[in-house]
């Protein structure tokens, strides 16, 4: 079977007092009791089984896995993808712009506490858990500089709009809308939706929006037990008004454009410093 990797929201119930992200001010994160946990009664309807560690659990291979497939070193892929993590925080103007963006924004990032390295399912390579406000880096998925960058960006994007807004992760339509936008910035380059078979060239017009509700579809389908009809549906009621929303970015990247370097450039011109 071939994956596609996607980059999610980590779906959890959320208490319904939780309308504010974590501010990396406070000394700990809000804990659920053992009662509230168990409001989510099957976490496989909420995305956390394609997280097992953020359900307490450590990989372990099999040892089919570990001939195979070459498993066994995730010690070793957990220090590579923090490596690229750093790099991409010290390099990448995409990832950088996101940081001053949440720190202006009252969320500043801090990396210990706000980014993990994990062992995840292989049809993910990333997420964003709002209950702990953390990004989640699959290391056995996203391996090189590039798909760090990729998994950083779209999951800040999240936690930006967890930070700016009421944005309660229950809600299909508000999932559907942070995915829509998590697309439109980052991914939906011509190559990319023609990849994917929204693109040809009768159609450019359309293809960036195809692009991005094909993105955002797929995303809400790998962390909600919901149909495509049902995810479709979320996506096309929200899709004007959040397709439009191009903050903290400002402007759609296109494939080997200076298109974020710009973005970076221009980023304390509209509050982001």
């Amino acid at each position: 079977m071939v994956y596609s990797a996607y980059c999610s929201v980590i779906t959890e119930e959320i208490i319904p007092d939780a309308d504010k992200p974590l501010n990396v001010n406070s000394e700990s994160p809000p804990v659920k009791s053992t009662n509230e946990k168990n409001n989510v009664s099957d976490p496989a309807n909420w995305g956390y089984d394609l997280y097992p560690e953020r359900r307490g659990e450590k990989y372990k291979p099999s040892w089919a896995k570990v001939i195979f497939r070459g498993e066994g070193k995730e010690n070793l892929d957990k220090l590579r993808c923090e490596e690229n993590v750093y790099n991409c925080v010290k390099n990448s103007p995409l990832v950088k712009l996101m940081l001053v963006a949440l720190k202006s924004s009252g969320c500043a990032v801090d990396l210990r506490r706000h980014i993990a390295c994990e062992v995840c399912d292989p049809s993910v390579s990333g997420g964003y858990d709002p209950l702990l406000n953390q990004v989640v880096v699959c290391q056995n998925v996203a391996r090189s500089k590039g798909m760090v960058q990729g998994v950083l960006t779209h999951e800040m994007i999240h936690m930006f709009d967890y930070c700016r807004n009421t944005l309660d992760f229950r809600n299909v339509d508000h999932l559907a809308c942070t995915e829509i936008r998590a697309a439109n910035l980052t991914h939906c380059s011509f190559l990319s939706a023609w990849h994917q078979g929204d693109a040809s060239p009768f159609r450019i017009q359309q293809q960036h929006q195809e692009c991005v509700k094909t993105k955002a579809v797929q995303s809400v389908l790998a962390v909600r037990n919901v149909t495509e009809e049902e995810a479709a549906a979320a996506v096309n009621r929200v899709f004007s008004r959040c397709y439009d929303d191009l903050e903290p970015i400002g402007r759609r990247i296109r494939r080997n454009s200076m298109d974020m370097y710009k973005a970076y450039l221009e980023a304390p011109f509209y509050g982001y410093d």
